[in-house]
């Protein structure tokens, strides 16, 4: 088992954009998180143009340039943290979600210098040392983990919206250990019913059933309550006090 439920993981450190005046994906978000009493964080990781492994949500900075034709001593100068540098700065105890950021490359580029093949040193590392989960947009980021440590846990993360079905089939077929569901795709709160979609228990029920355990991401601290009171394992979440508060009044 990855979590001891419900866990809440902060969304790019203490939640994306700048959270009181700490910007996503940095140090001080991540320290932030775990002040606030998160138990895990996600960080966001991609490649450079020399192979070094960076800390960036989008494919480009935000003058524009992408982060994979720049050497790193130039995405560093934009401000960009290397995964190195998170992995030193967050606690052992603290639980670390890679969201691994594959690039259009990876399908041409020679199999040394893959996102994946750069990511696993650290990933067998940090493993004997901390909780750790492997979760992508991109399933095959989550096979070629598979294919070098079976031991590491991935998490299949569909996109936006993306049907619950095809979300639970989809990760339980690949050998994933979680499914990362969209909070949108589970239904918020405020969204009128649709004909067809399954209630969250349900899904959370057959993803068990499936031996996935489940994750949500981007609930606000209300659906983080309602998902967890239907047995969702762990919250992606960009408000963690305000989660951990919700978490506590249920």
């Amino acid at each position: 088992m990855i979590f001891d439920p419900p866990e809440v993981i902060g969304h790019r450190g203490a939640g994306r954009g700048v959270v009181d005046g700490a910007e996503e994906n940095t140090l001080a978000s991540f320290a932030a998180a775990v002040a606030a009493g998160a138990a895990w964080v996600e960080v966001d990781v991609r490649r450079s143009a020399d192979d070094e492994l960076l800390v960036h949500h989008d494919a480009a900075l935000p003058d524009g340039r992408v982060i994979v034709d720049l050497p790193a001593s130039a995405a560093r100068e934009a401000g960009l943290v290397t995964l190195e540098e998170v992995l030193d700065a967050v606690p052992e105890h603290i639980g670390i979600d890679v969201d691994v950021k594959t690039v259009m490359e990876d399908a041409v580029d020679a199999p040394s210098r893959r996102t994946t093949t750069l990511l696993m040193p650290h990933l067998k590392r940090e493993s004997r040392r901390r909780r750790l989960f492997v979760c992508s947009f991109d399933p095959a980021a989550l096979l070629a983990v598979h294919e070098a440590d079976r031991a590491i846990a991935t998490a299949w993360m569909p996109f936006v919206r993306s049907p619950l079905d095809q979300a639970v089939a989809g990760a339980a077929g690949m050998g994933c250990a979680a499914v990362a569901i969209d909070a949108r795709s589970f239904g918020l709160s405020t969204d009128e019913p649709r004909p067809g979609r399954r209630a969250v228990a349900r899904t959370v029920d057959v993803a068990h059933r499936a031996g996935l355990e489940v994750v949500c991401w981007c609930p606000g601290p209300a659906d983080s309550a309602r998902f967890s009171d239907a047995g969702v394992d762990a919250l992606v979440v960009d408000d963690v006090p305000g989660v951990l508060a919700a978490l506590k009044e249920r």
